[in-house]
């Protein structure tokens, strides 16, 4: 996961390597590491890059505040380098003082300046949007037989196109006897895309599928 400076053609290049059979830096889902490299990149790839393109798209569909919430542990930063978005928004947090200082002495203006600051805390929470739930899935779709055309297997999956719903990186795993299921990776709006749904639009292509099932499935 050595990508090095992804700024250069080199760590670019290493990086779109590495995004052609992964959909996120580190596991199913995104964390931030994810979010080191997005920040590290600074600005969309060239189209060139399609791996590393499609999964900058991805990363910046979420909201700052959602990045913030991944877990995961971080790339090491360069020197210099901006506080990432979690560390802005716990350096945001500590500027408000719900209740000043222990020290300060209890009265009627103290008592004051504690409800205004509250009450300025509360305002600012409430304009702050609500998050998004979605869920990382990655799905086995099996092939009935080793004749079947994977490549038009991928496509007819991809073609499902659903509001909500966004399609990772692919690849084959061999089963055995020659035949090979595709691993496909995808990211749902839970209040949007039902999975019953999405994998029975995908079991509508019978000329290539036999069965799709949830290899694993995460909260985001």
């Amino acid at each position: 996961m050595a990508f090095g400076d992804v700024k250069t053609a080199n760590g670019l290049k290493e990086l779109d390597k590495f995004l052609a059979d992964n959909s996120y830096i580190s596991g199913y889902v995104p964390s931030k590491a994810d979010l080191s490299v997005f920040e590290a990149l600074g600005k969309a790839p060239a189209a060139a890059n399609v791996n590393a393109l499609r999964w900058y798209n991805h990363i910046a569909s979420f909201s700052a505040k959602e990045r913030a919430a991944w877990g995961g542990q971080a790339l090491p930063q360069a020197a210099g380098a901006k506080p990432t978005v979690a560390a802005a928004a716990a350096a945001d947090d500590d500027d408000v003082d719900l209740f000043g200082s222990e020290d300060e002495e209890e009265s009627a203006e103290a008592a004051k300046l504690k409800e205004e600051r509250l009450a300025a805390y509360n305002a600012k929470k409430s304009k702050k949007p609500a998050l998004i739930a979605k869920s990382s899935i990655l799905l086995d779709v099996k092939p009935w037989d080793d004749e079947t055309d994977m490549k038009e297997m991928e496509k007819s999956v991809r073609s499902v196109v659903m509001d909500g719903l966004l399609w990772g990186a692919a690849k084959l795993v061999p089963v055995g006897y020659g035949i090979h299921k595709l691993q496909i990776c995808c990211v749902i709006e839970d209040d949007k895309v039902s999975v019953d749904e999405l994998t029975e639009k995908i079991q509508e292509f019978e000329d290539f599928v036999q069965s799709v099932d949830i290899a694993a499935f995460n909260k985001i």
